[in-house]
């Protein structure tokens, strides 16, 4: 089994800039693909970023691009997503899941393990 939480969400304004952070117990991390969705009010789970079990290969959602880092210290059992330059409609409850996987994975699916999410508010 593998317990993760999440912090570091907030209330920020557009243009703004928050670090998530997903601290996993109970396993190696880096055993595990990891990463990043996002649900809004009313809309289903969507893929935000993905990172491989080493760090060496990411990807991002196109509406994320450019804008959101997805990192992570295996050391510390520990998976990032800086996010700048937020706008409104990235308002959501962010989640990190853990995937027994290799390669980049972007379904919810695919993912075995997930935190309880965190509150992403971002004021216009």
């Amino acid at each position: 089994q593998v317990q993760l939480v999440e912090s570091g969400g907030g209330l920020v304004q557009a243009g703004g800039s928050l670090r998530l952070s997903c601290a996993a117990s109970g396993r190696t991390l880096s055993n595990y693909v990891m990463g990043w969705f996002r649900q809004a009010p009313g809309k289903e789970r969507e893929f935000v970023a993905t990172i491989t079990r080493s760090g060496g290969n990411t990807d991002y959602a196109d509406s994320v691009k450019g804008r959101f880092t997805i990192s992570r210290d295996n050391a510390k059992n520990t998976v990032y997503l800086e996010m700048n330059s937020l706008k409104p409609e990235d308002t959501a409850v962010y989640y990190c899941a853990a995937a027994r996987v290799s390669g980049v994975v972007y379904y919810p699916m695919s993912y075995n393990y997930w935190g309880q999410g965190t509150q992403v508010t971002v004021s216009s």
